[in-house]
């Protein structure tokens, strides 16, 4: 079968134009073969005849009209290629339609925006920028709601265009924000959900996915818009924004191209918090001139002594790891929302003895509904800043109410600054515009948060996904025994920290034993016969790293002698 590429307009040099395989990113072309063009000829009697000459073509315009095909072949092979890449697309089990009404902008000051903390940074550089918020009196806030919180909530479908429209209004009016996290990420936000991935890069995959948006353009165009409030984003270690670990060079490459477009702290994490991964994402963010925010992904449960496996004496070594390898504020990042109140406390407090000049920040989400005051609890034991999304964008899985904790702070000696009135104004905005986003809205079929997440520890943005899939499926009413099965299988994997991509393989496998009816035990007695999720296969390799305590034994054997595992791929 020949190939052209071909020129719509003048079908006559179709015939001359010299076969190619296209291979084209941006230039609009088409390809087509010459097949029914062929047809036409074989079909003509002057040809058939062989009475032909020079100008068999010219004289026989007829030969250019085309009968169309239905090119089964082709569209099967792209079917077949979306599905390889994509994953199987699953229907949205709702009916909802965006809402026709435009989200109104408050009303912005003339002139310059205030100085905020983004000033602190240019001037003193990453250091002092770290002491400056250490030595300032009053609780920190970071905004999520450019990011998480419509991450978690709205399936990261917000436009830059939505998210342009109130920057200047956020500039003006919540300078003293330590930050407003907008870019990098960690779940694959598919609504329907494209893959059996719950969790990817919002920053990149959902940008050119869905959004066909450039994700450097979004960055460099709220940087104009917000010159004043310093931007953060997630930096998943070695593995930059994406499920692979990635060559050095490419992770620094990667660090040093966002601090160009605007970024200014990087949030840096592992999955397993492995540190040979989390060296190699501060690394890279310190080089490029960053703030360095390393963090302690944290699961179980400090104020329990029955759960000793993530004791407060594991978060203590590690943070000690941390602070050693220089980072400049070390973050607590809560991927459930699991901390209460006296864990927090616990938790805080042992760090802030430890280390007393160290800024300590703190990320939670709001799935239980206690979030309010875990982080008020935070915040007495010594923390700087804690995360929140603005009243309308917060709450369920996504982080606490900012209004909630600046109204509990007013008067007192964590008292934010930031003007109630200016949050009112903030959230109306953000209600108005989520409702253009309602097909996307977690709330179509997750209509509250649940404190079973204190069992299950499913991640937030994890729980929206996986509460949305199974009523994709026809399986809303199973969604308890979905659950069930996500906390048997992070059992059978060790009881791992479950954050991006180590949630994605206990949701894989908690997928596989509620479609083949497994359970646990099953699952253990049968494991050198199963043919695993690929993702559990390579965690068992050590493709994302050492989990805490090691691999999980003897699961880990059995399933290692299949044919899916080679042995020389083990550590």
């Amino acid at each position: 079968m020949v190939f052209r590429v071909l020129d719509i307009d003048n079908p006559q040099t179709w015939w001359s134009t010299p076969p190619f395989i296209i291979c084209v990113g941006m230039v609009q072309l088409l390809c087509f073969t010459n097949i029914p063009f062929l047809q036409n000829v074989l079909s003509n009697d002057q040809f058939l005849y062989g009475t032909v000459d020079t100008q068999f073509i010219d004289e026989n315009q007829e030969l250019f009209n085309l009968k169309p095909v239905q090119n089964r072949a082709q569209k099967l092979l792209h079917y077949l290629g979306h599905v390889m890449v994509n994953g199987p697309t699953t229907p949205i089990p709702v009916k909802a339609k965006p809402s026709s009404i435009d989200p109104v902008i408050p009303p912005i000051p003339l002139g310059e925006p205030p100085v905020g903390f983004r000033e602190v940074l240019l001037r003193e550089g990453p250091e002092g920028f770290a002491k400056a918020v250490r030595a300032h009196k009053g609780l920190l806030l970071m905004d999520t709601t450019f990011r998480d919180a419509h991450q978690s909530l709205l399936a990261t479908r917000v436009r830059t265009h939505d998210l342009k429209q109130v920057a200047p209004f956020v500039a003006h009016n919540f300078s003293n924000l330590f930050s407003v996290e907008n870019w990098g990420g960690r779940r694959k936000s598919s609504w329907p959900p494209l893959k059996q991935n719950y969790c990817d890069s919002a920053t990149f995959d959902v940008a050119m996915r869905f959004l066909c948006e450039c994700p450097w353009k979004r960055l460099q165009e709220l940087r104009a818009l917000l010159p004043n409030v310093p931007f953060q984003m997630l930096l998943r270690g070695a593995n930059a924004v994406g499920y692979t670990n990635y060559p050095d060079n490419a992770v620094f490459k990667f660090c040093e191209v966002a601090k160009e477009n605007g970024m200014d702290i990087f949030r840096v994490f592992d999955s397993l918090n492995y540190l040979p991964n989390l060296m190699l994402g501060m690394e890279a963010a310190g080089a490029a001139g960053g703030v360095v925010e390393a963090s302690i992904s944290y699961t179980g449960d400090v104020s329990d002594p029955m759960r000793q496996k993530y004791s407060l004496d594991y978060y203590l070594k590690l943070a000690d790891e941390l602070v050693r390898a220089g980072t400049h504020i070390l973050n607590v990042k809560d991927m459930a929302g699991l901390l209460k109140p006296e864990s927090s406390r616990m938790l805080i407090g042992a760090l802030r003895d430890r280390f007393p000049d160290m800024p300590i920040h703190v990320h939670t989400h709001d799935t239980a509904g206690a979030g309010v005051a875990a982080m008020l609890a935070c915040a007495e034991a010594g923390a700087d800043i804690v995360d929140v999304a603005v009243d309308s964008m917060a709450g369920m899985t996504s982080q606490p109410s900012m209004g909630a904790i600046v109204a509990c702070t007013k008067g007192t000696k964590f008292n934010t600054g930031i003007s109630l009135e200016n949050v009112y104004d903030y959230s109306e905005y953000w209600e108005v515009a989520r409702g253009l986003y309602a097909p996307f809205d977690c709330t179509a079929t997750m209509k509250s948060g649940n404190a079973d997440v204190y069992e299950n520890e499913i991640p937030g943005g994890q729980y929206t996904n996986l509460h949305f899939q199974a009523h994709s499926m026809g399986l809303g009413h199973k969604f308890k025994e979905v659950k069930k099965s996500y906390t048997e299988a992070n059992k059978l994997l060790g009881d791992l920290i479950k954050v991006t991509p180590s949630s994605k393989i206990v949701g894989d496998l908690a997928q596989f034993m509620v479609q083949n009816s497994l359970t646990r035990a099953e699952v253990e007695e049968r494991a050198d016969e199963l043919s695993f999720p690929l993702s559990v296969v390579e965690f068992l390799q050590g493709h994302i790293g050492i989990p805490h305590g090691g691999f999980p034994e003897p699961f880990r054997s059995k399933v290692k002698h299949t044919s899916q595992i080679p042995k020389s791929s083990f550590p």
